[in-house]
Parts: structure tokens; C-alpha cells; sequence
């Protein structure tokens, strides 16, 4: 399957060289670029891609504006993944809560940015990165957030040990090997979870766990895990 990807970022030069390397690979095609917010999605909305790669900090709309209008008009079948400069962006957090998969700096290597690009597109989210917990974790512990509707209690004590291991950046198959079961099983406890709690995909996830307290910066475990 070809993915099919616009690109948007204010500057041409930047904007360009991404174009460019997307379109070296044959599972690649970029249907579309612009160079702000209000651009991105009205190009979304003509060309109807499988993924909006976006820049966080654009002018008349930012990247996390377009994303939350983009994925909402698209229900969901647009995926956005972000892209910035700066490593501490504040615009992180909420670029996920918006409804971005994922999250690149702009000096990712090629390798990169192609394995983000088919991850995001696939309806995964690019978790794994040490940065990005890290700025995920941070910006949740800053932000004065609302105590969440939803708690652990919901969830059977395996169904919690499968939401920290999401968290954590570990791929089904990692889950599986972690917690001695088969990747179906992890699988059912993933949809299971999801349904309970309301989530729409592994970003959300992550972000729910740092809320409820399951996964804190230092990877330390809370005493008040349940265990399966």
C-alpha cells in the first residue's frame, strides 16, 4: 500500500528537503504541501491523505490547530505526526491531546523519519523514543490538569500492567515477551482497555498513564500498582 502524505512547514527550504526524501521510496507518495496551518488543511481536506506530517509552529494556524482539525474532519483517518525544532517544545502535550500520533525533531535522520512516517501511518503511535516520554512525562506533570473522570479501577490488574508497558514505548510483540503471554492476548487486553477507558490509539494511552500516576520520569514503579 502506498501512503499517501502532504507536507506543511513555513519555511520552503525545510519544507522541501522533506518532500524530497519522501519521495525517494517507492511506498512514499506526497500529494501535497503548504506552508501554514490554514493551508494544511484545506489541502488535507482536498487530498484526503493517509498522513499530514506538520510542523508545530506555523503562522495563522499552528501544527497543533491543523492536526485537531484535520484528524476530527478525517475521523481519524488522517494521521498527524508532528514535527519541531526544539526539544523542549511546550507544544508537545497538547499536539498529542489534539489528536497527533507522534513527534519528531527536525534533526531526525532520514532512517527516522521514514520508520515515523510508516508507524504513524500504519494507525500506531511513534511512543518508543526516549524523548518522547520524557516530554510527555514532563508537560503532564506541569500542566494543572483536571483530576481525570476515569481511574485504575476500571481496569483487571493485567489490563493495567499492558496500559505501563504501552507507556513505556513497548511494541505488542514486546509486551508480550515482557509479560509471558501471546501477542492475541496482548491484543485483547489492548481492546479491552481502550474500550473501558475511551481511548482512540496508543498516544492517548501514554498520556492516561502519566496522568493516573502508573508510569512516573525516573521509571520508578508506584507502590500502588496492582500486580496480576
Amino acid at each position: 500500500m502506498v501512503i499517501r502524505a502532504i507536507v506543511a512547514d513555513d519555511q520552503a527550504v525545510v519544507r522541501t528537503a522533506f518532500v524530497n526524501l519522501l519521495g525517494t521510496q517507492d511506498d512514499i507518495e506526497v500529494v501535497g504541501e503548504a506552508e501554514d496551518g490554514v493551508q494544511a488543511i484545506r489541502v488535507a481536506a482536498e487530498r484526503r491523505p493517509d498522513l499530514a506530517l506538520l510542523d508545530i509552529r506555523m503562522p495563522h494556524k499552528n501544527g497543533i490547530e491543523a492536526a485537531r482539525e484535520i484528524t476530527r474532519a478525517s475521523n481519524g483517518a488522517t494521521k498527524a505526526l508532528m514535527l519541531t525544532t526544539f526539544g523542549l517544545d511546550e507544544y508537545v502535550y497538547d499536539a498529542l491531546s489534539a489528536g497527533a500520533s507522534g513527534f519528531l525533531l527536525k534533526d531526525t535522520t532520514f532512517p527516522e523519519l521514514l520508520h515515523a512516517v510508516r508507524v504513524v501511518a500504519e494507525g500506531n503511535a511513534l511512543l518508543a523514543p526516549e524523548l518522547t516520554k520524557r516530554l510527555v512525562a514532563a508537560f503532564v506533570r506541569q500542566r494543572a490538569a483536571p483530576v481525570p473522570v476515569r481511574t485504575v479501577e476500571e481496569l483487571t490488574a493485567r489490563e493495567v500492567e499492558v496500559l505501563v508497558q504501552i507507556a513505556q514505548g513497548l511494541s505488542n510483540a514486546e509486551i508480550a515477551a515482557r509479560l509471558t503471554i501471546s501477542d492475541h492476548t496482548v491484543k485483547t487486553h489492548i481492546n479491552r482497555l481502550f474500550a473501558k477507558m475511551g481511548l482512540r490509539d496508543r498516544a492517548q494511552a501514554v498520556i492516561l498513564a502519566y496522568e493516573l500516576g502508573l508510569v512516573v520520569p525516573q521509571g520508578k514503579r508506584p507502590d500502588s500498582l496492582p500486580r496480576p
